[in-house]
């Protein structure tokens, strides 16, 4: 081979080696979808981990957030993830059943979780761990578990007791336990995108919905809402989780430091969640456009006498002994149902 000809292969291998180089310099972009408000504790959450990602990398990491349904409304993010056209979402809780993980809706069952520390003992113990486990299937990871809040209800009338919710439409996620929670106070449930939900609400398509007050009022649907009521029937928490190919490229000291970028801001996610549900409340009460009912203890056990059957009716699409392994949980700090 001529001298020439040798200078052009080391040129060309040069070339390349230098744009591998620069290549090998971008930073990895994780794109993260959400469809809840930036003000949101999971908004809030989710501004964090991208803060110390991108610190604890070193640059080496770009977390870009789209909140509010900017990219992917409810049903299309999860696909979304799957096909990689995003690496990461925070879905609640409930989009796992339409998934084919229909174990995860234990945690829509009304009145499941006593207190915040039974909740945890659940997400953070090995019943967290093996919900997880049902996902790596379908292309997921599940990386954490983040706190919203307890649900309450809203619509255009009082529901001090559970028959006044007879009749009424109240929005729902796709679920097949919320679905048959709407229906055990003789509700009908309607299935609806959480993008949607004000205007509907505004317009008469449904009359009422839940949610933890944060999700309420960032969204302002107390303007269109004329009563709420403080149940705290229901949970309604996320699942972190990651397309699983994109997960296991990347290189070992990047995926411990995002674990450890992720366990920080779900302690940061929990902390914030009860004391942005509190001040929602207060706030959406300071405005004098919905009115706000705490049942008395008397009122309570009708709500719980009325919804607790879901958990017996949702035992053959759950798994029996999921249930009874939060029950003991439960049972471990004293609760009884």
């Amino acid at each position: 081979m001529s001298i020439s000809k040798l200078l052009c292969v080391a040129a060309a291998a040069s070339c390349i080696f230098a744009s591998q180089n620069v290549l090998a310099q971008e930073p990895i972009v994780i794109k993260f979808s959400h469809v809840v408000a930036p003000d949101t504790p999971k908004g809030k959450a989710a501004d964090r981990f991208k803060e110390l990602a991108e610190q604890r990398s070193g640059g080496k990491v770009k977390v870009e957030i789209y909140p509010n349904s900017q990219l992917y409304k409810d049903k299309e993010e999860m696909e979304a993830l799957q096909l990689g056209a995003v690496q990461m979402l925070a879905p609640s809780l409930a989009k796992f059943g339409p998934l084919g993980a229909k174990e995860f809706e234990v945690f829509d069952l009304p009145f499941i979780f006593p207190s915040r520390e039974v909740l945890h003992r659940v997400t953070k113990g090995p019943v967290g761990k093996k919900l997880f486990s049902k996902l790596e299937s379908k292309g997921i990871l599940g990386l954490a578990f983040w706190d919203n809040g307890f649900k309450i209800f809203s619509a255009n009338r009082p529901m001090h007791v559970p028959n006044d919710m007879k009749g009424l439409k109240m929005r729902i996620q796709s679920s097949k336990v919320l679905d048959a929670q709407m229906r055990a106070l003789k509700a009908l449930p309607q299935v609806m995108a959480f993008s949607e939900v004000y205007q509907a609400l505004q317009t008469g398509v449904v009359d009422g919905t839940e949610n933890p007050p944060s999700n309420m009022y960032t969204q302002k649907m107390h303007e269109v809402q004329s009563d709420a009521t403080l149940t705290r029937h229901g949970y309604l928490g996320y699942a972190v989780i990651v397309n699983k190919a994109f997960w296991d490229s990347l290189p070992a000291d990047i995926r411990k430091t995002l674990e450890g970028a992720m366990a920080d801001a779900t302690d940061y996610a929990n902390e914030i969640a009860k004391k942005e549900n509190d001040d929602a409340v207060a706030a959406m009460e300071a405005s004098g456009k919905t009115k706000f009912y705490t049942p008395t203890p008397a009122e309570m056990e009708e709500w719980t006498k009325a919804l607790l059957p879901v958990h017996k009716d949702m035992e053959s699409r759950i798994g029996k002994e999921l249930i009874q392994d939060v029950y003991k949980e439960a049972q471990a700090l004293g609760f009884k149902y």
